[in-house]
């Protein structure tokens, strides 16, 4: 009797495979969290008004915003939860707690990028920005869902288990995402003055590396606590 034994990347591939299984038949990001994300950019032009330029300014940074705020929820959602049983089984399958996290971070961010570009054609659509240097926000969509990702998914194993599961996780990641929002609005808004964003495309890629290095560090602690 032979054992086929699964490399790492391939269990952490299985596993985001199974999560999005997950998410395509409950629909909780893109069926309720991205149609709540997209009213949420359409409240701020009726409190403004009809100042246009007032908007085209702030149309970047509140959609990034809203992102950040309404990505955490997606990275929270329900279906990503694994009962008792599922754990154990994943346990005896003999897969780390390191490959569990970036399987559940990978899912995390293919639905996080999907999020952004639903919510992208809203946003042009609503505030007219200045898309002066709109290539670079290519790489910026990337960076933003791969930095959540991973931060949503070490919140969530924190918070695994508890009654105010999905009103923890979003007090966790936010204030540490802030530079994210930071990076990612100041792309567009150097591109615009007709700088470099190279320094603010660093600072995203910075908190991605400092994200994923936590995330295996401290994965195996977090399974014991779990």
């Amino acid at each position: 009797m032979t054992t086929t034994v699964v490399a790492p990347l391939g269990q952490c591939l299985t596993l985001a495979a199974k999560d999005l299984r997950l998410e395509r038949r409950a629909g909780e990001a893109m069926l309720v969290t991205a149609p709540f994300g997209a009213v949420a950019l359409l409240l701020a032009p009726l409190a403004v008004g009809t100042d246009t330029p007032l908007l085209r300014q702030l149309g970047p940074a509140l959609y990034w915003l809203v992102v950040l705020l309404f990505g955490v929820l997606v990275t929270m959602r329900a279906s990503a939860v694994d009962g008792p049983a599922q754990l154990a089984m994943l346990r005896l399958a003999g897969v780390s707690p390191r490959v569990r996290l970036a399987g559940r971070a990978l899912a995390n961010g293919v639905l996080l990028l999907g999020f952004q570009l639903v919510l992208a054609p809203v946003a042009v659509l609503l505030y007219d920005p200045d898309l002066t240097g709109w290539p670079w926000l290519l790489p910026v969509f990337v960076l933003v869902a791969a930095g959540l990702a991973v931060l949503g998914a070490l919140a969530d194993a924190l918070a695994v288990g508890l009654a105010g599961r999905t009103t923890l996780g979003p007090l966790l990641v936010a204030p540490i995402a802030v530079p994210l929002l930071l990076g990612a609005t100041g792309v567009l808004q150097a591109t615009g003055y007709g700088r470099s964003p190279w320094p603010w495309l660093l600072l995203v890629t910075t908190v991605d590396l400092v994200a994923a290095l936590l995330a295996a560090w401290c994965a195996r602690y977090l399974e014991d606590l779990a």
